[in-house]
């Protein structure tokens, strides 16, 4: 089994920065890509970005430009480095893996953790 447990989310300015990790737990050989993804009120859950196994990233079109995701094996975590924040950023931001290649895997999520960009 694996888990995700999200931390760094938080109040912030428009324009601030903020910076997301994903800590990993369990059976972490079983995981091939990750990422992150968001969902505020009202709206369904929208990719943020994502991470291959072999460390190829891919964005949503939204945060491209503003946020970088990176993947630190030595430390088992998930990072999601947020810049130009904007009040339409603000959501619930949950981490994913995905061990679906794996046989008897799945997808992974976190428990969330809440962003909030105001003044």
């Amino acid at each position: 089994q694996v888990q995700l447990v999200e931390s760094g989310g938080g109040l912030v300015q428009p324009g601030g920065s903020l910076r997301l990790s994903c800590t990993v737990s369990g059976s972490i050989f079983t995981i091939g890509g990750m990422g992150w993804y968001r969902q505020a009120p009202g709206k369904e859950r929208e990719l943020v970005a994502t991470v291959s196994r072999g460390g190829s990233t891919n964005y949503g079109d939204s945060v491209k430009g503003r946020f970088t995701v990176s993947r630190d094996r030595a430390k088992n975590t998930l990072n999601l480095q947020m810049n130009s924040l904007k009040p339409e950023d603000t959501a619930v931001y949950y981490c994913n893996a995905d061990a679906s290649a794996w046989p008897g895997g799945k997808t992974h999520w976190g428990q969330g953790t809440q962003v909030t960009v105001s003044s």
